[in-house]
C-alpha cells in the first residue's frame, strides 16, 4: 500500500510517541471527509506481556485509541491554521462495539469519517478492520485546546 504519511510524517502531526503512538501509516486522507490508516500489530508490543500471557490479544481500548489517533490527524488536517496550532484531545466515544479479537501478526486498517466539524470540536465515525472483517467501531469526539506549558490549561 502506498503511504501518504509514513511514521515520520505522523509524528509531525501527533504529539504521541512510543509506546503510545499506535498508527504506522496514513494511506489516504481527504481533509474534511475521511482518513485511512494502518497499524501492524506485532508480538513485540509492550501490552502483550500482560494481555494475556499465553493468549495475546490487543486491548480493545488501544484499538479505539489508535482509531482516535487517525481521527485526530483527520481533524488536524481539516482545521484552520489557528486550529492546527492547538492540541487535539480525545473527548468522548459512543456506540463502541468490539467484533473480533486482534492478534499479533494482524494488520489493522482504520477508517474515520467526519460527521461534524466545529471551531472547538470534531465528531467522527470510525471502523477498524482486519482482513476486511470488522473488528471494532465507534463514534469519536475530539476537542481543540490551546497549547500551554505542561500541566497548565488555557
Amino acid at each position: 500500500m502506498e503511504s501518504i504519511y509514513d511514521i515520520q510524517g505522523i509524528m509531525e502531526l501527533l504529539a504521541h510517541r512510543y509506546p503510545f503512538l499506535l498508527i504506522d501509516r496514513i494511506i489516504e486522507v481527504v481533509p474534511g471527509d475521511k482518513i485511512t490508516a494502518l497499524k501492524n500489530v506485532t508480538i513485540n508490543e509492550p501490552f502483550f506481556q500482560g494481555h494475556f500471557p499465553g493468549k495475546p490479544i490487543m486491548p480493545g481500548v488501544l484499538i479505539i485509541e489508535a482509531m482516535a489517533q487517525a481521527g485526530g490527524i483527520l481533524a488536524h488536517l481539516t482545521g484552520s491554521v489557528e486550529q492546527r496550532n492547538r492540541l487535539i484531545y480525545f473527548m468522548a466515544m459512543d456506540k463502541v462495539r468490539f467484533r473480533k479479537p486482534v492478534l499479533p501478526g494482524d494488520q489493522i486498517i482504520f477508517e474515520a469519517k467526519m460527521i461534524k466539524f466545529r471551531s472547538k470540536a470534531a465528531k467522527m465515525s470510525g471502523a477498524a478492520t482486519v482482513d476486511n472483517q470488522l473488528v471494532a467501531e465507534a463514534e469519536l469526539m475530539a476537542s481543540f485546546e490551546l497549547m500551554a506549558s505542561f500541566g497548565e490549561r488555557k
